[in-house]
Formats: C-alpha cells, structure tokens, sequence
C-alpha cells in the first residue's frame, strides 16, 4: 500500500525482535531504512535480505559519536531523515532492593540515555524538513503501571515516556512539523524476553493463535510504528499509545 514510500527511517536496534519487525514493514510500505544496531553479524545479514533500500551501521545508543555516524549514514544513502524508531533496549530483572546502582547507571545509558540523544539528533536532522517528521519512542507500560522486578527498566521508560512529551511540545512551538509519541506494550514474544524467561513454552502461551489471549508480538507493535511513521498519524503528536490488550487497565 505504500503507506510509507519515499520515507527515510532510522530503527535502533533493528538486528532482531521489534526493531527487525519495524524496519521490514517499513520498508514493505515504501521506505528506506537505516538499520541500527550493535549486533553486526545480525544487523548486516537484515540488510542484505532488504537490499538497496536499506543501509546498516553499528550503533551504540548512549554514544553521541555513534548517533553522528548514523545520521551521516542516513544523510549520505538516502539524503535525509523522516522517521527516527527510538527502539533498542536493555531488560535486566531486579527490584529495588537487589538493582545495583551498576545496573541501574547501565540501564539508564542505553535506555534513557540513548533515547534522550536519538530525540536530540533526530529533531536537529528533521527540522528542516518541509514534510516535517515522525519520532516513535519505544516505552513500556512498565512506565505505566508497576513492575517490580523490572525496577531500573521500569525508571528508564518512565524518563522517556517524559521525554516524549518535552520533546512533542518544543517541536509543536517551534514549528519543526515534527512529531514525537511513545508506544507502551505489555511483555512481547522476542529474543529478549525469551532470555528473560527461558522456561516460557510459547504453545502453552497461544503464540500465534488467539489474537485476544496471547503475548504481544514484535508485528503487533510494528503496525503501530508503521501508522505513526506515516502521514495518517499526522495530527498524533505528544500520545502515550498502549498496546497491551487491557492488560493496564484490568491490572498487571
């Protein structure tokens, strides 16, 4: 449907799980795409399946050195930047009482840290642009309702779900055109959930049947990327968006 074409995307953390999701139906709709990543065997091997209309870097998030070369890669294959996918993350498991304050400054770097300089890069990029352009933040409903045992992770999305709305605002009174809105989902079928739970049977769990009694999957959420990357979404800006099957509201 093209729901996309001639959009240039950034996806962070694009090598596996919801960013590979993302960055393959965006560029299934039309768009060319930067994939980000510091896995490089993964990340190259995406971008030899996708082709001419994607480029792959590696990228660590929390370095601005690393965001220079991606918006470079960006500007260099394709000539600009539409859609930034702040979307790469780390989950380790801890409460409040056994996170070290290691994890939790290692937590932060890459998951609040990293995203606070994707917004930074990604609006110095797109607000130029004529068309203006879409930030998507990868949140949680962790930043929503409480975890305890996601105590750091839980932080981090909570400071970018803020971030979000800073960044939606300053772009609206300064006209950028640019957009910024945060996706919140419950636990997702991925590569690293499955670290985090190896004993999950995934048949037990109805992954791929049920629509309404399973987990999230990473094309579940990439739906919703696509739609806001799009101009469809043009009057979304600044939106806390769930997609958790009412798992929020009837409790987690």
């Amino acid at each position: 449907m093209n729901q996309v074409k001639g959009k240039v995307a950034l996806v962070t953390g694009a090598a596996s799980g919801v960013g590979r999701a993302d960055a393959l139906l965006l560029v299934s709709e039309g768009a060319r795409v930067v994939l980000s990543d510091v896995n490089e065997e993964a990340g190259q091997a995406l971008a030899r399946e996708i082709g001419d209309a994607a480029r792959f870097v590696r990228h660590d998030i929390a370095s601005e050195d690393d965001w220079r070369k991606a918006m470079a890669a960006a500007q260099d294959r394709f000539g600009r930047l539409d859609v930034l996918v702040n979307n790469a993350a780390i989950c380790p498991l801890g409460s409040i009482e056994d996170t070290s304050l290691d994890t939790w400054r290692r937590v932060m770097r890459v998951n609040a840290d990293g995203y606070f300089l994707g917004c930074r890069f990604g609006v110095q990029a797109m607000k130029d642009n004529p068309a203006g352009g879409s930030i998507v933040v990868m949140s949680s409903v962790a930043a929503l309702g409480g975890l305890p045992m996601m105590c750091a992770y839980s932080g981090a999305k909570g400071a970018v779900t803020a971030l979000t709305r800073s960044v939606a605002v300053h772009c609206k009174r300064n006209g950028y055109g640019i957009r910024c809105n945060s996706i919140h989902p419950d636990g997702i079928w991925t590569p690293m959930t499955q670290a985090l739970v190896p004993d999950l049977d995934a048949a037990a769990l109805d992954i791929g049947t049920d629509p309404m009694a399973r987990m999230c999957q990473p094309e579940d959420v990439a739906n919703l990327v696509l739609f806001l990357a799009s101009d469809a979404s043009r009057f979304i800006n600044g939106a806390e968006l769930r997609i958790d099957n009412a798992q929020l509201i009837s409790g987690l």
